[in-house]
């Protein structure tokens, strides 16, 4: 059974700096995508970052040039370093791995921007 676990949420400052990490359990035997997206209280989930089996990466315009999605197959884990942090960028923030009906999410972390 696929299983995710984020961590590196935290509290930081307006302009500072957080990158999460995506750990990814259990076996998988084709490609797969990866994705990290965000949920703001009273708003819907929404995509931030993409990165694809064959590398290639897509970010939300909200985030471009701010945030930067990676992923390291020998361990296993997607990463998302983000920058210049904005209040708006308040939310809890979720990996997603998808491979044809493979469909998983990890619990979420909570990243809080605020002077």
């Amino acid at each position: 059974q696929v299983q995710l676990v984020e961590s590196g949420g935290g509290s930081v400052k307006p302009g500072g700096s957080l990158r999460l990490s995506c750990a990814i359990s259990g076996s998988i035997f084709s490609s797969y995508n990866m994705a990290w997206y965000r949920q703001a209280p009273g708003k819907q989930r929404e995509s931030v970052a993409v990165f694809t089996w064959s590398a290639s990466t897509s970010y939300a315009d909200s985030v471009k040039g701010r945030f930067t999605i990676s992923r390291d197959n020998a361990k296993k884990t997607v990463y998302l370093q983000m920058n210049s942090l904005k209040p708006e960028d308040t939310a809890i923030y979720y990996c997603n791995l998808k491979s044809g009906r493979l469909d998983v999410w990890g619990q979420g972390t909570q990243v809080t921007v605020s002077s």
